[in-house]
């Protein structure tokens, strides 16, 4: 048994397919074939079944699939605690990010890194924030830079980077934005379109409404706050943006006494040795950071 191939059947595992592990892996369909079967004959069990071209775990590859995965961790945790400590900083940094926060938040901290770090590969994914606290969390990323969950949750480390306020916005033509005075219950009146419920910033939009016990009306749904803006400004809901966003598009429908807003950050895994790449990225987002409380 090599880390060449537990990695192949992780690769199989996930992709439910050899030949797309072997594109992931930039391996021949046979090589990965070749190792899967090597790890099955070294096993002396099937780890998969192959049904036509639906390609599942048996109930042994099931039973060997976070047992790889922790292993193969706890292997890259040895080489990054060895290679921290002598030689210049190089290797491939994995971090993902969201479309939001790669646009409007990170390219100084990108432009930064890559000038000063020409030796590391920076392997950036453009992804959901709760896609990428989850990766984090597995392993298949080192960093996440996302926005936080509105409840702590102690399995990462999570550090605030910056602070991001939130509005209401409408766009001019809605009703809403003719109206001298808007409520919670207002908004509510009117179909709203907002990032899908599994979301952290819905969460925090919708946490709003359920303290004051009131029911959105959530007409559309899409995690790209681009298309969301654009929607709001030709008049088909309002919804709830980075405060940033709300340019001459958009009005901003104020609320008294709401201040809503969000917090943007790094995570990262408590239990496993950050590169000195992923050290040195931190060291550029969080030279005035604070721990959230």
């Amino acid at each position: 048994m090599d880390t060449a191939s537990l990695t192949a059947f992780l690769e199989v595992a996930r992709a439910e397919s050899f030949s797309q592990a072997a594109e992931a892996l930039h391996l021949t369909q046979p090589a990965i074939s070749k190792r899967i079967s090597g790890l099955e004959e070294s096993l002396g069990v099937e780890l998969f079944d192959r049904v036509g071209r639906r390609i599942t775990l048996t109930e042994a590859g099931r039973a060997l699939l976070p047992r790889a995965q922790q292993l193969l961790l706890e292997l890259e945790d040895m080489r990054r605690m060895v290679a921290n400590l002598t030689g210049p900083i190089t290797g491939t940094l994995k971090v993902g990010t969201s479309h939001h926060i790669g646009l409007h938040r990170l390219p100084p901290a990108l432009r930064a890194f890559s000038t000063h770090y020409r030796d590391v590969r920076l392997d950036l994914r453009f992804i959901d924030s709760e896609e990428a606290y989850e990766a984090v969390l597995s392993g298949d990323l080192e960093l996440g830079i996302v926005t936080l969950p509105p409840v702590p949750d102690d399995r990462l480390i999570a550090r605030e980077v910056w602070d991001d306020p939130l509005a209401f916005v409408a766009g001019h033509e809605h009703p809403l934005a003719k109206q001298k005075k808007v409520t919670l219950a207002d908004l509510t009146q009117h179909a709203a379109i907002l990032p899908s419920s599994s979301t952290f910033t819905r969460q925090i939009a919708s946490q709003l409404f359920q303290e004051s016990g009131l029911q959105l009306q959530v007409s559309m749904t899409t995690n790209y706050l681009e298309t969301i803006k654009m929607m709001a400004s030709i008049g088909l809901g309002w919804s709830v943006l980075p405060a940033s966003m709300a340019d001459a598009e958009l009005r901003i429908l104020k609320i008294n006494g709401i201040d809503l807003r969000r917090s943007l950050g790094v995570v990262y895994h408590p239990r496993r040795t950050l590169s000195r790449a992923a050290q040195a990225m931190l060291d550029l987002l969080l030279p005035t950071a604070k721990t959230p409380e």
